[in-house]
């Protein structure tokens, strides 16, 4: 997909992550801070958990089958890590074909949206919002922190130190990837839902897009009752939405008013999805 001009020139220019400075929130000292948290495992020690991570999603759910879509979601999400300091991760982007409404991140750069959450979204900002969310999971590692958390330290010692293994035999991955997984059914700690959702609106701003996407697509989730199954998930391993809104809702008047004529590219994302809403 070949973005407009206007993308890259609604800022001028596009600066690092770490010049984006809104208050308080200074993305490039947290991100420095969040390395020195993790500097026991390396990036492909990261990236190869991910993957062992991911490929359990992928057992239990599939690729939805539109190459359409799955390319137009790919590109948004990799416009958006050109913002962040982490820019040559590997990322990937993809749609799982499940009507349950969640999306996660894994360590390493891959990042999964459900069909069931894409398809309650009304813009290219909205998914510009929530991809940036899953997008700062990565860049702060909260994954990584919550699976040495819980881990034994002589199994993350182990893991950290061992060189790669080219045939997959590696019995402290294997157990950690196990761990990882479990994560995902438990949640993080709230605090980090929060700060990804403080970078996540920085690094759509900074990306071009209108910043409250991310807020917009919160107050539709809002809307869903509660008991419908298709949200037990999600709603289970994050904080409330009315928390998440209200602090979203503190931070960003004034501080992104020079933001909000930034476009939410509605129709561009409707031209792609119309196919998979038919």
């Amino acid at each position: 997909m070949r973005f407009p001009i206007l993308l890259l020139t609604l800022l001028g220019f596009v600066a690092p992550v770490a010049a984006f400075d809104f208050g308080n929130l200074n993305l490039g000292q947290i991100l420095q801070n969040a390395q020195k948290a993790t500097t026991d495992i390396s990036e492909p020690q990261e990236i190869e958990l991910g993957d062992g991570i991911a490929s359990n999603f992928l057992g239990a759910a599939p690729l939805l089958q539109d190459q359409r879509i799955q390319k137009y979601v790919n590109d948004v999400g990799r416009w958006l890590t050109l913002q962040t300091e982490r820019p040559d991760l590997p990322w990937q982007f993809a749609v799982l074909d499940d009507n349950d409404i969640n999306a996660f991140a894994v360590p390493g750069g891959r990042i999964f949206i459900t069909k069931g959450l894409l398809v309650r979204m009304k813009s290219e900002a909205e998914l510009a919002g929530v991809l940036a969310h899953e997008i700062s999971h990565v860049l702060m590692k909260h994954h990584l922190q919550a699976i040495k958390k819980g881990a034994r330290t002589e199994l993350m010692a182990e893991f950290g130190g061992q060189v790669l293994q080219q045939n997959g035999s590696n019995p402290a991955l294997a157990k950690l990837v196990s761990a990882g997984t479990e994560v995902y059914t438990r949640g993080l700690d709230k605090n980090d839902e929060f700060e990804a959702d403080r970078m996540g609106v920085v690094i759509a701003a900074r990306g071009g897009y209108d910043p409250y996407g991310l807020p917009a697509i919160l107050q539709t989730l809002q809307g869903i009752n509660p008991q419908d199954s298709s949200v037990a998930l999600m709603f289970k391993t994050h904080p409330a939405l009315a928390d998440r809104l209200d602090l979203l809702d503190k931070l960003m008047p004034g501080a992104f008013d020079s933001f909000e004529t930034q476009p939410s590219l509605a129709p561009r994302f409707m031209a792609v999805m119309s196919r998979q809403n038919r």
